[in-house]
């Protein structure tokens, strides 16, 4: 039989035209047996799943795990922090093994599941964002974590997840009315003044203008009216400007933006901004060395979290600030194929999903870059697979695990299985 199928093949190859019916039926039942041969392997193999995606997060992960622990090694020596080199490390490490059995999880759980769930998801998350205002633990201002024990949980990270999930159900729910502001748009319009209404209670604004992004532009996605859309864009802005001018520490963020250097704003409004670009004028091309930073000795706050772009950019330089923006870049256009891949499979749901995750990696990974250059005023937002914080390793992580999950079904289906 395989030597039939070689024939049948040879002169293919060749051109000949002419392939007699014995070859076709040798070629035909060649190729069935070995399709049924591979097929158990295909259907759980690491063909699979999108190698390339998994190895471009495991170099982040890594990369964060040891900027992590450079950028934390002296916080012990702080008055904030009385505690050893390595607690950070051990930390980040720990919340990565939750963060991984998270992605998991996410992974093993068919996409149909997840959209039967994303309503309860949703409501979850809304339940969380009161309980932290009423138990939450505060710092710097602000009462944002739910203490676990050893783990402290962040419900804004929560509902970044939940947003996805809720804003692709929801666009897929109500796919007849996309037209229609009362019934497709002012609903999801709602859900976003809710989830701002809270946040904005903690306060955290950057998670907020993160989540609306998220949700917006999964309506927008989902094929919202245009003039729908554009008002409703236009109210989400309008309403930021205010929360900004209703808030003078906002006001002064905002202003310091503009001219950093101007009279005492290095050592007011803009002292996190301006030591963030003498980190990054210190790394020049290729970085003073690991480990050599000079910033983060209590120079430079939120060294290892907020501003943990700045660390890469003195230690490692120029040269490793384009290869992180490189691979956020990849990760976002390959999530946002995987997504286009799925609704071309009629598969909507999943493919909103897929693509609300590539908007909330590559949203977030903008604007923290962006506040660590100077492009954008500073506001608190982590790096994502790269800063320390346990909440948003979970949450980003197990975004990654739908995204594997999208993928996945995506390939099973396409070689004829079933999901």
């Amino acid at each position: 039989m395989l030597n039939r199928l070689r024939e049948w093949m040879r002169m293919r190859r060749q051109g000949t035209g002419y392939v007699t019916r014995d070859h076709r039926q040798g070629g035909s039942l060649a190729l069935a047996g070995l399709a049924a041969r591979a097929g158990p392997r295909a259907h759980g193999g690491l063909d699979n799943y999108d190698l390339p995606l998994a190895t471009v997060v495991l170099a982040l992960i890594l990369l964060g795990t040891v900027m992590v622990y450079s950028a934390s090694i002296t916080l012990g020596d702080s008055p904030r922090y009385h505690v050893g080199p390595t607690h950070f490390l051990l930390r980040h490490l720990f919340a990565l093994g939750v963060a991984g059995a998270s992605a998991a999880l996410a992974l093993s759980v068919p996409m149909a599941m997840w959209e039967r769930l994303a309503p309860g998801i949703f409501v979850g998350a809304l339940v969380l964002l009161i309980v932290v205002l009423l138990i939450g633990k505060g710092a710097l201002g602000a009462r944002r974590w739910i203490p676990l024990g050893l783990f402290n949980l962040q419900p804004s990270e929560v509902m970044k997840v939940a947003g996805v999930l809720y804003a692709a159900s929801f666009t897929v729910r109500k796919q007849d009315y996309m037209h229609h502001f009362g019934k497709g748009v002012l609903p999801m319009a709602a859900a976003i003044a809710l989830i701002g209404a809270l946040l904005m209670r903690q306060p955290d604004f950057g998670a907020f203008a993160v989540i609306a992004v998220i949700c917006m532009g999964i309506l927008f996605l989902g094929g919202a009216n245009a003039r729908l859309f554009a008002a409703l864009a236009t109210t989400l802005i309008v309403t930021l400007v205010v929360m900004i001018l209703t808030a003078d520490y906002r006001i002064k963020r905002v202003l310091g933006f503009w001219d950093v250097w101007e009279g005492d704003k290095p050592l007011n409004e803009t002292y996190q901004l301006s030591h963030s670009l003498i980190a990054f004028g210190r790394g020049e091309w290729f970085g003073v060395g690991l480990g050599r930073s000079v910033e983060k000795l209590h120079y430079l706050p939120e060294a290892h979290t907020d501003f943990i772009f700045a660390v890469i950019g003195e230690e490692l330089g120029l040269a490793a600030v384009l290869l992180v923006i490189l691979l956020f870049y990849w990760l976002v256009k390959r999530a946002f194929e995987i997504g286009r891949q799925s609704i071309a499979l009629d598969r909507t749901f999943a493919g909103l999903v897929a693509q609300g995750v590539g908007l909330w990696i590559g949203v977030q990974s903008f604007f923290n870059m962006g506040v660590a250059t100077g492009i954008l005023p500073t506001k608190g937002l982590t790096l994502p697979f790269i800063s320390y914080g346990g909440s948003a390793l979970l949450s980003s992580l197990f975004a990654v695990g739908l995204l594997l999950r999208v993928d996945r079904e995506n390939r099973v289906l396409m070689r004829g299985g079933r999901v």
